[in-house]
């Protein structure tokens, strides 16, 4: 016979996210993404946690994984009316090779990083465009898109 094994209160209330956070599953940095949302107001959000974080649509490893991470901020978009939409990178991110792989420079990691959340961007920006449809039609809405690394002390807005 199944045996409950946790009792918890969960809220059957529909919500608007205040955003849709695109983030990696690095749970090293799980205390500065809470930290994060809460000092900039973002809850509740929802959250989309693949490796890498932004890195699957800025240089995804398959296309499948860009449609897959899109579909998810689609959905947020649809159903939570997000508000923005926040794309994450963190260092020593082992999708990017870790720390290692920029010669172990701080310096040249924020700068692919940088580089990488700009190109994720991008592709964000142009995929809301190219939903946005006529007021009155369904579509997606335009709201910002923002870029944010973290390191092991700091969140820093790109």
């Amino acid at each position: 016979m199944d045996k409950p094994i946790l009792s918890t209160q969960s809220s059957k209330e529909h919500y608007a996210a205040k955003a849709c956070i695109v983030w990696c599953f690095d749970n090293r940095f799980r205390n500065a993404l809470f930290e994060f949302a809460k000092s900039q107001n973002l809850e509740p959000y929802d959250l989309v946690m693949v490796a890498g974080g932004a890195k699957s649509l800025a240089s995804p490893n398959n296309e499948s994984d860009r449609d897959y991470v899109l579909s998810q901020i689609e959905t947020s978009l649809k159903l939570h009316r997000a508000g923005k939409i926040v794309l994450m990178t963190h260092s020593d991110c082992g999708a990017y090779g870790g720390l290692k792989s920029f010669g172990n420079d701080p310096k040249t990691e924020f700068e692919k990083h940088g580089t990488e959340l700009s190109a994720a961007q991008n592709i964000v920006q142009k995929f809301l465009a190219a939903n946005d449809l006529p007021i009155g039609q369904a579509g997606l809405p335009r709201v910002p898109v923002e870029m944010i690394f973290v390191d092991f002390e700091t969140v820093w807005e790109i």
